[in-house]
C-alpha cells in the first residue's frame, strides 16, 4: 500500500517560524515532524511514499531527497500553490496507484502503529478513518463512531476528532472538481452512503497547528523519552 503524507500547507498560524521553513519541517525531539512519520512508516513496511508540497517545497525535496536513507521510496507531487487536501490528493492520484493508499496529515505526531491500517478498507467502503479522542481546541469533534462505522456528528450525541490519517479509494474523488478543494464533503458524501469505516486511537496524538501546540509535543515526548530511559 501506497502512502502520501500531506505537507503543502502555508502553516499561517505558525509564522514566524514557518516564514522560512515549511511546517512540516520543523523539529520537535530532534527531528523534523516529516521524519518522524517517514521512519513510523518504514518500520511498518510502508516504504513507498508520495508527499505533496506547495510553501518552500523545494526544501522538503533538498532535505528528504529520494528517501533511500530512511529505507523508502518518495515521489513528489509539487503543488506551486497548497490545493488543500482534497485537490492535492487528486492532483497525487497518478502517483498513487489502483489500490487502497493511506493519507497522513504531515503536521501531526501520533504514536499510531500505520501498518494497521494495511487491510482495513472493506471492499465495499470509501474510506477508512483513525479517529482520537477530542483536543481542547476543538471540542465538538467532527464524527460519530459506532460499531466501526463513521457518520457526521450530531448534537447532543458524543462525537470523536479525525486524526488526520485514513485509507481512501480513488473512487472515493469521482467527479471532484479541479483544484483546490477540502477532503471534508468528500467524506460526509461517502458517510451519508454508509461507506465510511474507522478506528479510534487513545495514544498520543497532537495537531501541530500552533507554535504552544509545538512547545508541547517537544515537552511531551522529552518527557516519554525519559521514562523509557529509566
Amino acid at each position: 500500500m501506497k502512502v502520501m503524507v500531506l505537507a503543502a500547507g502555508r502553516g499561517e498560524r505558525m509564522r514566524p517560524l514557518t516564514d522560512h521553513t515549511p511546517k512540516p519541517l520543523l523539529a520537535v525531539a530532534g527531528k523534523p515532524l516529516l521524519v518522524h512519520h517517514i521512519e513510523r512508516l518504514a518500520a511498518a513496511g510502508l516504504t513507498q511514499l508520495v508527499i505533496n508540497h506547495a510553501w518552500l517545497g523545494q526544501q522538503i525535496e533538498d532535505y528528504l531527497g529520494a528517501g533511500s536513507r530512511y529505507g523508502v521510496s518518495i515521489a513528489y507531487s509539487a503543488e506551486g500553490e497548497a490545493l488543500e487536501t482534497g485537490g492535492g490528493i487528486v492532483r497525487a492520484l497518478p502517483l498513487l496507484g489502483d489500490g487502497p493508499f493511506a493519507v497522513v496529515n504531515g503536521d501531526i505526531w501520533c504514536d499510531f502503529d500505520p501498518a494497521l491500517l494495511v487491510g482495513a478498507l472493506a471492499p465495499d467502503d470509501l474510506a477508512h478513518l483513525l479517529l482520537v479522542d477530542n483536543p481542547e481546541h476543538h471540542p465538538a469533534g467532527d464524527f460519530r463512531l459506532v460499531d466501526g462505522r463513521v457518520s457526521d456528528r450530531q448534537a447532543g450525541e458524543p462525537s470523536l476528532t479525525f486524526a488526520g490519517i485514513g485509507v481512501y479509494r480513488a473512487e472515493l474523488f469521482a467527479g471532484a472538481p479541479s483544484g483546490a478543494f477540502a477532503l471534508a464533503p468528500l467524506l460526509r458524501r461517502a458517510m451519508a452512503e454508509g461507506r465510511v469505516s474507522g478506528q479510534h486511537h487513545a495514544g498520543l496524538w497532537c495537531d501541530v497547528g500552533t507554535p504552544a501546540r509545538l512547545d508541547w509535543l517537544e515537552r511531551e515526548l522529552t518527557s516519554r523519552d525519559s521514562v523509557e530511559r529509566r
